[in-house]
């Protein structure tokens, strides 16, 4: 015998698909949505409708957007000749949030992971390569994530950019504000020894 009435089982299911989301908190869930009220229901759907419908990646830069070429690619504030490369849209949020960065972005949706079948022809390397020939880019700033795949990718990156004579550059990495030495890893430290920067 089932616990669930299939429509509710149906919901539980597709939660649980969800990253990070367990059994127990499809669950829960399920239940809250059970609970709502019939226009916060139909309001859910309709969001979950209208997101998949009106958002599509910018032909441009691959970032997320509702437009036919994103905010970020068409405005004249930014400096054009800087174009940050990122894993995934929502590193641009992070990034932007510093309000320190007023270049371009482009959005690779994934990194090199051999062990997960994941080759430079299966993110947007080549599109970056192009995208580089069209404009005047001064320096490309590789923004992946300091772990194996992310240097891996880098690396890939930055040996295809180097013929073309412009400067490419990655984020510092160290030890955090508030951290202390003690409880830092040897890698870390390492990259903060060779990061070091005049005071």
């Amino acid at each position: 015998m089932s616990y669930f009435v299939q429509p509710l089982k149906n919901l539980i299911t597709e939660f649980a698909k969800m990253p990070g989301i367990g059994r127990k908190s499809a669950q829960r869930l399920a239940y809250y949505v059970l609970a709502l009220e019939d226009s916060q229901a139909l309001a859910l759907a309709e969001a979950i409708r209208k997101v998949k419908e009106e958002v599509h990646l910018c032909p441009k830069c691959f970032n997320i957007t509702d437009l036919e070429v994103c905010e970020i690619c068409t405005s004249a504030k930014r400096d054009q000749s800087l174009i940050c490369v990122v894993e995934n849209a929502k590193d641009i949020i992070a990034i932007e949030k510093t309000r320190e960065y007023r270049g371009l972005y482009h959005v690779l949706h994934g990194v090199i992971s051999p062990m997960d079948g994941v080759g430079p022809e299966d993110i947007k390397v080549k599109e970056l390569l192009e995208r580089i020939g069209q404009v005047d880019a001064k320096e490309i700033i590789l923004a992946m994530n300091p772990n194996i795949e992310g240097e891996a990718t880098a690396m890939y990156i930055s040996r295809l950019i180097k013929p073309l004579g412009i400067m490419t550059t990655r984020l510092a990495r160290g030890i955090p504000m508030g951290g202390e030495l003690e409880f830092a890893d040897e890698y870390t430290l390492v990259s903060a020894l060779k990061g070091r920067v005049e005071i």
